[in-house]
């Protein structure tokens, strides 16, 4: 019997790797947008638009399937909480009156929900068993 050895869920290099591609994106997609929009009746949005947003969430889903389906469901979930945590601390740090430390609280908590749920759901659609092997059907 050819047992293969099982992958483990914690990869360092890949969490690495996805931390430092949720600040890559973080950068091109609200990176440059730091002015906020005074609207005619005198309020006030911004600094970022829902397609920036949407945009930097469609663009990590690729790395995290990556991660996700290879079975480094650690590093799918720890390095783009990382990577963005350190992306929103470093963006809003300017902010005087500390109140950033909330939004960065709430993106780390938001991410770290996120992608573990959609690591969860990719583990269970990519047909790979507890320990790396696929699953047989039937």
């Amino acid at each position: 019997m050819n047992e293969r050895v099982p992958k483990r869920t914690f990869h360092l290099p890949a969490t690495i790797a996805l931390a430092g591609i949720a600040v890559a994106a973080w950068a091109g997609w609200l990176g440059w947008d730091q002015q906020r929009d005074v609207h005619p009746d005198g309020s006030v949005s911004g600094p970022y638009e829902a397609w920036q947003v949407i945009g930097l969430v469609l663009t990590l889903l690729a790395p995290v399937y990556w991660a996700a389906s290879r079975r480094y469901g650690v590093a799918a979930v720890l390095g783009p909480t990382a990577g963005l945590t350190v992306a929103a601390y470093v963006d809003w740090s300017d902010d005087a009156s500390g109140l950033f430390v909330i939004g960065v609280g709430l993106v780390m908590v938001g991410s770290l929900a996120v992608t573990a749920a959609l690591t969860a759901v990719i583990t269970s659609l990519t047909g790979r068993g507890p320990h790396g092997r696929a699953v047989a059907a039937g």
